[in-house]
């Protein structure tokens, strides 16, 4: 059965045609509200996603221009969809009980999105698919991209200065040249330049080509400009602070230079995709071509549309039915944590510090750090190591493990950084674990014997004898834990070691680490089962 907006229908009957997809809508943004807020709060964090403000507008903008379209189409809702709408509920309380924002927004969207085949049909949905699908860019995620691309920013910067006949000391993100020591920062990765090219170029593409293969070639050239131009603008920065004596690129002009050359680029982008242009079909031209999709001319009752949107709803209040009935709050006192005063026989609380670093992971409920000492055995000297622990329960926005602001070392806060990243493996009784291992350089310049270094493991404990370095594995054994209605009792660990500046001291580190870890994991953790099971950790 179907519904067919004609363009003969009275105004107030086409309106109560729409009433009830606008009426999810709104309920489903009700509903939903901590998720919209969160993604508004994202915009305002990050400069990064600033343009994720216009999404919503340019997608009712497109909506807008088709509504001649729309009006001769036939209503015909698609009642299986809603299985669909169950799998992005489902995937919404999974980011819920994970607190894994890019999942519950990327759900929110597509439950906005779905919600058109399902109570309007394929019809109306095949003529608005590229206004719904644009939503997408409203959903602030990249910003696990910005490692990457500020390793391959340093990597192209580093080579083209050797090119020009600059010579070059590196260590991670930081090097020197002679007039100078620089480092590659998270404004330094491009990725805001890329997320705003992409979204840019893909409108640019829809609105001037009718071919797709135009459109996914620009689209492509969208995303592979802005790669290219960041390390070229990384590069000229360099040389314009080199050539000048430090003059020039250097405090706010570095970024100033940077944005200049980066919309001169993308100018010249959309100046040369403009030559290709083909004409597309406007909205007066689709209109014909739609009403032809299906439309039987015949019109029903409105009751299909009204039942279709009802379950819709139901499956909305549905979920955040179960996500109550999951959040039941823990009524047992939340003690400190408080790690082992030793550990075993051959280990010792030594002295208060060895450092002044201390790991950027936010949000824990308690945090403790010890410094121990291993007595001399036989002709080996006594090793140090430092462990750090933070317990995390109860976890939302604001005191979550596993989030992107949670690191070793913030550059811009810090002035230690991550040299050198990798993964080192160890058995722990019986058991094959993965530690994160990363080289940390205090205060001095690359290469300096002056600067502090430390070998640091690090992982993650997610309950009992769970143990995981990855993020993606911490958050899927959290939110199985949730639905499990276990706790989301959890903490990261982290040992650390002096390193000095030698090969010698290195592997000194490594072979304090291997010795305090291989044995004494289960003594370290001892506290944090107490914990998760709301006893004392003393």
């Amino acid at each position: 059965m179907s519904a067919v907006i004609s363009t003969g229908a009275r105004p107030s009957q086409t309106a109560l045609r729409l009433l009830p997809g606008v009426l999810v809508i709104a309920c489903l943004l009700l509903l939903f509200r901590d998720t919209v807020a969160e993604m508004l709060s994202a915009y305002e964090r990050s400069e990064t996603f600033a343009h994720a403000y216009l999404v919503p507008p340019i997608s009712l903008w497109l909506i807008w221009r088709q509504r001649f379209a729309l009006a001769h189409l036939p209503l015909r809702p698609q009642p299986w969809i809603l299985f669909g709408i169950a799998a992005a509920c489902f995937l919404w309380l999974v980011g819920e009980l994970a607190v894994v924002n890019a999942a519950t927004q990327f759900a929110l969207v597509s439950l906005i999105i779905l919600t058109v085949p399902a109570i309007y049909g394929f019809a109306v949905t095949r003529v608005l698919l590229f206004p719904l699908l644009f939503l997408y860019f409203s959903v602030p995620i990249g910003l696990f991209l910005v490692p990457l691309m500020m390793e391959h920013t340093a990597d192209f910067t580093v080579m083209a200065l050797q090119v020009s006949g600059i010579p070059v000391y590196r260590e991670g993100l930081q090097f020197v040249i002679p007039s100078g020591n620089w480092s590659v920062v998270e404004a330094c990765s491009g990725v805001r330049y890329l997320i705003a090219s992409f979204m840019v170029g893909t409108l640019f593409a829809y609105l001037n080509y009718a071919s797709w293969k135009r459109r996914l070639l620009f689209v492509a050239v969208s995303i592979a400009v802005p790669v290219v131009a960041n390390w070229l603008r990384a590069y000229m920065i360099v040389m314009l602070g080199h050539l000048s004596g430090n003059r020039l690129a250097v405090g706010v002009d570095h970024l100033i230079y940077g944005w200049v050359f980066f919309g001169l680029v993308i100018g010249v982008m959309f100046m040369i995709g403009a030559k290709w242009s083909q004409p597309n079909d406007p909205p007066d031209a689709a209109s014909s071509a739609a009403a032809a999709w299906g439309s039987s001319g015949v019109s029903s009752p409105f009751g299909p549309l009204w039942a279709s949107a009802a379950a819709t709803v139901a499956l909305l209040v549905g979920v955040h039915g179960v996500l109550w009935a999951l959040e039941r709050p823990r009524t047992d006192p939340l003690l400190a944590l408080k790690l082992p005063a030793q550990l075993g026989n051959d280990w010792v609380q030594g002295p208060q510090t060895i450092t002044d670093w201390v790991p950027a992971f936010g949000g824990a409920r308690s945090t403790d750090s010890r410094v121990y000492v291993a007595q001399p055995t036989g002709t080996a000297e006594s090793q140090t190591v430092g462990i750090w622990s933070g317990h995390y329960r109860e976890q939302g926005r604001l005191n979550k493990l596993v989030t992107s602001s949670n690191s070793l070392s913030r550059v811009e806060e810090s002035q230690w950084s991550q040299v050198t990243s990798g993964t080192q493996r160890i058995t722990v009784a019986g058991q094959e674990l993965a530690f994160r291992k990363t080289l940390m350089r205090g205060p001095g310049a690359p290469g300096s014997p002056s600067a502090q270094r430390l070998l640091v493991w690090h992982t993650y404990w997610l309950g009992g004898d769970t143990y995981t370095a990855s993020d993606v594995r911490a958050k899927l054994l959290l939110a199985l834990h949730r639905l499990s209605g276990r706790t989301d009792d959890s903490a990261v660990l982290i040992f650390y070691a002096p390193a000095g500046n030698t090969a010698k001291g290195l592997e000194e580190a490594e072979g304090a680490l291997r010795r305090l870890v291989g044995v004494h994991l289960g003594t370290v953790t001892a506290p944090l089962k107490a914990l998760e099971a709301g006893g004392s950790s003393r």
